[in-house]
């Protein structure tokens, strides 16, 4: 069965100048961001676990604009580096590929041939910003692009401005009842941590993650800048994946979500990057 794919047919031309021809069912001509302040703090990245294919948005092969795609059996081992562009306002409320409405303020993506729902981590080649995304839509239908992200993704790799950007995506979680090789060691770190506080009585708290960044130097660059501004103790926390280390910046942990916005703002008043809370297991900070 051939699938024709309108979900994401302008999926890629965002802030770019690209021209499409509308979709009827689009209200919009021209891809835009959205038109009201949007606080990326509030952005929580999605959890990476298994999820079986769903039963729409995975028929293959399928038909786009006269040229015929295949989706993958597996995105187990996936990787790879190419261009990434954005996508938001034009499709925000519509349904995806795979029948769920696109949300341009959540942590999702469309590819093109990558089984859907698939959680990817895609790292800025750029800037070192990583970020975790669900794979939900089809596109981007441009030849030289890889991945089309979510106006969300974008802001918090710190792209929104330029429209597209290189990044590597590595594949997270793929497996029924595991954990794909190039996962962030941050998922099984969290469930052990999870399963001692549940043995131990152990909570949660806040973090105020300021960066994530393949590079040590880059990484230590952000925390020793922090130690200078933030009122809260500054870690650097490590994750193993496939081909080196992430390591992330957080500040905290805060009792309460008031005293974590507010050394938010302290950082983002400092210019030190886009900031966003995380809940996490006390310990996680070492």
């Amino acid at each position: 069965m051939v699938l024709v794919v309108f979900t994401a047919l302008v999926a890629g031309c965002a802030s770019t100048g690209d021209e499409r021809v509308s979709d009827s069912r689009y209200t919009m001509d021209q891809d835009t961001g959205p038109d009201r302040h949007f606080d990326v703090s509030t952005v929580v990245e999605p959890e990476p676990r298994y999820e079986p294919p769903t039963s729409a948005g995975n028929q293959s092969p399928y038909e786009v604009w006269g040229e015929t795609y295949e989706v993958m059996d597996s995105a187990q081992g996936y990787e790879a580096t190419g261009m990434a562009s954005w996508y938001g306002r034009k499709f925000h409320g519509h349904k995806t590929s795979n029948g769920e409405t696109y949300d341009m303020f959540e942590l999702t993506a469309a590819h093109r041939s990558l089984p859907l729902p698939t959680f990817l981590r895609v790292t800025n080649l750029n800037n070192d910003r990583s970020t975790i995304v669900r794979v939900n839509d089809r596109g981007p239908f441009h030849g030289d692009r890889l991945i089309d992200l979510s106006y969300a993704a974008a802001r918090v790799l710190g792209f929104q401005g330029q429209g597209t950007a290189r990044v590597r995506v590595e594949a997270v979680a793929t497996s029924p009842g595991g954990r794909d090789s190039v996962a962030d060691a941050d998922a099984d770190a969290d469930a052990d941590a999870d399963a001692d506080a549940d043995a131990e009585g152990k909570s949660e708290g806040l973090f105020v993650q300021v960066g994530a960044f393949g590079s040590l130097s880059a990484a230590t660059q952000l925390r020793d800048q922090l130690f200078l501004v933030a009122d809260s103790r500054v870690h650097l926390v490590e994750a193993a994946i496939q081909d080196g280390t992430v390591h992330r910046v957080w500040v905290g942990p805060f009792e309460n979500r008031s005293e974590a916005e507010q050394e938010k703002s302290v950082i983002e008043r400092n210019n030190l990057g886009q900031p966003i809370i995380i809940s996490r297991p006390l310990d996680a900070a070492g």
